[in-house]
This record gives structure tokens, C-alpha cells and sequence, in this order.
């Protein structure tokens, strides 16, 4: 038996141009740790609304979307976000109340090509069914 120096893949078929070669720097975005931190804390402590929306949208159970929640991207945190549809689903309070802050924000997500849809406290908590019914009819749209 002779002994090969190269493993048995690399002398099977020779390599094409970057076949086989592992990137080092990784190929997602580099988040902030705070942020990742933060972002954890968040999903283990929702509001009473994020905890209700999530239980209609988590395990694909809205049109077998994946959703997941509090994904930190970029300097902020997304409370709801399927990347298959490139779509953002927030949950606000009254502080966000034509907020500047978060019209930039959502120009930055649209930047990137997410659209966001935002969604009251009050609405998810008193009326989810109406919140949901509004988000089948958008995706219909897509």
C-alpha cells in the first residue's frame, strides 16, 4: 500500500479556481457583540405584543415562512424578519410615534431591500387576527 501525501479528495479530481478553499473572513455581516448580546436578552424578555405575534408567526406557521425574531442587523435590532421575502415586521409602542429615527431606519432596511411593516402594540394585542389577516393580504401582493 502506498501512502499519498495529499488527501484522497484532492487526488480524485484536481481542484477548479477557488474550489475547495474555505474563506477566512466569514461570509455574513459582521455584527456588533453588544448588539448580539442585547438582541438575546431581548428575544428572552419580549413584550407582551413580540411574544404574541411570535407565537402566529414562529415555526412557519404563516404561509411556511420562516421568521425569526430580534435579529440584530446592522446598528439595530429587526423584531421580526423573514429573509426569504426580504420582509420586516416591527412592533411599536407609542415612543415610536413618527419617530425620525425610525423613518431612517426603515430607509436603510428599503435600501437593502427589505420593506417594512409596522404594526401597533395596541393592534396585536386587542385585534391579532385583523395584524394577521393585513400581513396575508401583503404577502398575497408580493
Amino acid at each position: 500500500m502506498q501512502l499519498h501525501p495529499l488527501p484522497l479528495w484532492e487526488r480524485v479530481a484536481p481542484q477548479a479556481p477557488g474550489e475547495g478553499l474555505v474563506p477566512r473572513t466569514p461570509s455574513h455581516r459582521v455584527i456588533d457583540e453588544r448588539l448580539c448580546s442585547f438582541a438575546k436578552k431581548m428575544s428572552h424578555e419580549p413584550t407582551d405584543a413580540e411574544a404574541k405575534l411570535w407565537r402566529l408567526l414562529r415555526d412557519r406557521r404563516l404561509s411556511h415562512l420562516k421568521f425569526r425574531r430580534q435579529v440584530p442587523f446592522r446598528n439595530c435590532i429587526l423584531d421580526f424578519a423573514c429573509f426569504e421575502k426580504r420582509l420586516v415586521i416591527e412592533i411599536d409602542g407609542g415612543q415610536h410615534a413618527s419617530s425620525p429615527r425610525d423613518a431612517s431606519r426603515t430607509d436603510a432596511l428599503a435600501a437593502e431591500g427589505f420593506r417594512v411593516w409596522r404594526y401597533w402594540n395596541n393592534d396585536v394585542l386587542q385585534t391579532p387576527e385583523a395584524v394577521l389577516e393585513d400581513i396575508l393580504a401583503k404577502l398575497a401582493e408580493l
